[in-house]
């Protein structure tokens, strides 16, 4: 019998991959968590039975939220994550030889503890083996409240706003993370698809500018999300990411990035019209 998995994006439309086997099922406190093997896009892992990540696409993802900060800040030292459990944002951070210290911060240790065991290739920097990374297993608004005036950057790798993650979208967060960082320090959260999440986006934007002196979105391609068309809001105290972003620095890279590089840097600040027209931009 085939198995597949459906993921519902509005109540006419989804999507739908076939399976191999499921390789964990599991309950922790906050949320049901599966990995699967897919045919199409290798190990899949869901939680509350959405698409978080999947071995074939997480690339674009984990390109897309750290990279640009990384490259528009001059020196970003002391970067946090506040989600990311799959470990797939660290991993990115640490190809940049000047952060000191890479903090990740997941509510939910099952989550760490299975993506280590079944998603190697994203968790591999988060076995505990490398100095330059702490883990925290905490509440990232507890944790931001506890560390004041520390980061020179921050991701917010959260899921959708349900469930555990509703908080990480609300002003008083993003006032917390203002404090959190340094006098130039950068955010950057994941926000949602602009072709299903219009509602979500307006208001997520203006809690940003409500708190943040300069707040812009960007896009990525990333097939197994919603419409495929996702963003991610770069919300800055003094770093624009045009203006500031160091062009030379990213060319001249030393790793390998398969989405990000230094001319779609540039372009994926250019939105749509609707895009834009969202978030009042």
């Amino acid at each position: 019998m085939d198995l597949w998995y459906t993921e519902k994006h509005s109540n006419n439309v989804g999507i739908t991959i076939k399976a191999a086997k499921t390789l964990f099922s599991g309950k922790s406190k906050f949320q049901q968590l599966d990995i699967i093997e897919t045919l199409e896009f290798g190990r899949m892992m869901l939680l509350d039975g959405l698409v978080m990540v999947t071995e074939r696409d997480e690339f674009i993802y984990h390109d897309m939220i750290v990279h640009p900060a990384l490259f528009t800040h001059p020196n970003p030292k002391k970067v946090l994550v506040i989600g990311g459990g799959d470990g797939g944002t660290i991993r990115e951070i640490m190809k940049h030889p000047q952060v000191e210290l890479a903090v990740l911060c997941e509510i939910d240790g099952l989550v760490i503890e299975k993506s280590i065991e079944f998603l190697p290739s994203m968790a591999s920097e988060i076995d505990g083996n490398n100095p330059r990374v702490k883990l925290h297993v905490d509440d990232g608004i507890a944790y931001i409240r506890d560390h004041q005036n520390e980061f020179d950057i921050i991701l917010v790798d959260s899921t959708d706003p349900i469930g555990p993650a509703v908080g990480l979208f609300e002003e008083n967060f993003y006032r917390l993370v203002f404090s959190a960082l340094k006098a130039d320090g950068i955010m950057i959260a994941q926000s949602e698809s602009p072709f299903y999440h219009a509602e979500i986006q307006k208001s997520m934007y203006q809690n940003l500018r409500a708190v943040f002196p300069l707040v812009k979105m960007y896009q990525a391609f990333i097939p197994t999300y919603p419409s495929g068309f996702w963003s991610f809001a770069f919300a800055s105290k003094k770093y624009h990411p045009i203006t500031d972003f160091d062009h030379d620095r990213a060319a001249g890279r030393n790793f390998h990035s398969r989405y990000y590089n230094e001319d779609l840097h540039l372009g994926a600040f250019m939105l749509p019209t609707f895009a834009r027209e969202n978030i009042a931009e």
